[in-house]
């Protein structure tokens, strides 16, 4: 089995996951902008980096007294809470941090400020299974291959990660045929959550994503050569009104001092100090 050579350090930080959320959602609430006399920080962001940011936000207030208001979406699709519906739809935002792919598109249509866009982390690949199962051994491209041959079904994500399963990884594999018709895509919850209740076998998604969920078992990353790594970045939505917070809030996302906090929940750091 292939695991993440920085498990301890993930499994400290799908520990921390839930409690930061619960943090975040306190900060928020008793941080208004009344009682802070500081305008909040909008932010939109993708599952990829959501669990990060559940941690960032937090220290983020707490060091610069500036709350932050915050909204949840894939990166890609046709779910009306995707990102890029909500903002077509007209939902005011200060920062959006999505898939670099995804972000660009925004940039094309005018939703993101053209040139704001930051490279934030590097985001691999990842495979659960349900708490309790056998955790197989994926460790190998052949590993791989004859795991996902076996499984009696298999959830994967609607976002980027799934993209690439469908339209790339399963093609390199050779088992494209034989293993579409028993894949389900993901499209209004957490892939990992499907897999918890026993609605499929196996579930591919990213790293970051995998991890804060509760009842599955995290069996690793995807072998190298089959794996995919998705660049998440951060860019000025064109409805924001708080330049000052939102640079305050990617220089403080971007910082040393974030690098903690991004690995803990599986990501890369791959951001230039601002």
């Amino acid at each position: 089995m292939k695991t993440s050579p920085n498990a301890p350090a993930l499994q400290r930080g799908r520990r921390a996951l839930l409690l930061a959320a619960a943090l975040l959602a306190a900060g928020c609430a008793q941080q208004p902008t009344a009682t802070s006399g500081k305008e909040p920080v909008r932010l939109m962001t993708s599952g990829g980096f959501t669990a990060a940011h559940k941690l960032l936000a937090p220290q983020f207030t707490a060091q610069t007294g500036i709350p932050v208001e915050s909204a949840y979406g894939s990166s890609m699709g046709a779910s009306p809470t995707s990102i890029p519906n909500r903002l077509a739809k007209g939902e005011k935002a200060d920062v959006v941090i999505l898939a670099r792919g995804a972000l660009d598109q925004l940039a094309d249509k005018g939703l993101v400020v053209p040139g704001t866009q930051v490279d934030l982390v590097r985001s691999a690949v990842g495979v659960a299974v349900k708490k309790g199962a056998p955790v197989p051994d994926i460790g190998t491209e052949d590993k791989l291959r004859q795991v996902l041959l076996n499984a009696k079904s298999i959830a994967y994500s609607a976002s980027a990660s799934g993209t690439y399963y469908e339209t790339q990884m399963l093609r390199k594999l050779g088992i494209h045929d034989q293993v579409m018709p028993k894949s389900r895509k993901i499209v209004t919850e957490r892939v990992g959550t499907i897999v918890a209740r026993g609605e499929a076998e196996i579930g591919l998604q990213q790293v970051s994503e995998l991890l804060p969920i509760e009842g599955i078992t995290y069996v690793g990353t995807l072998p190298d050569s089959v794996q995919h790594y998705t660049i998440f970045s951060a860019g000025t939505a064109s409805t924001s009104g708080n330049p000052q917070g939102l640079e305050q809030l990617l220089k403080f996302y971007t910082s040393p001092a974030a690098h903690k906090a991004i690995r803990d929940t599986g990501l890369e750091p791959i951001a230039k100090p601002r």
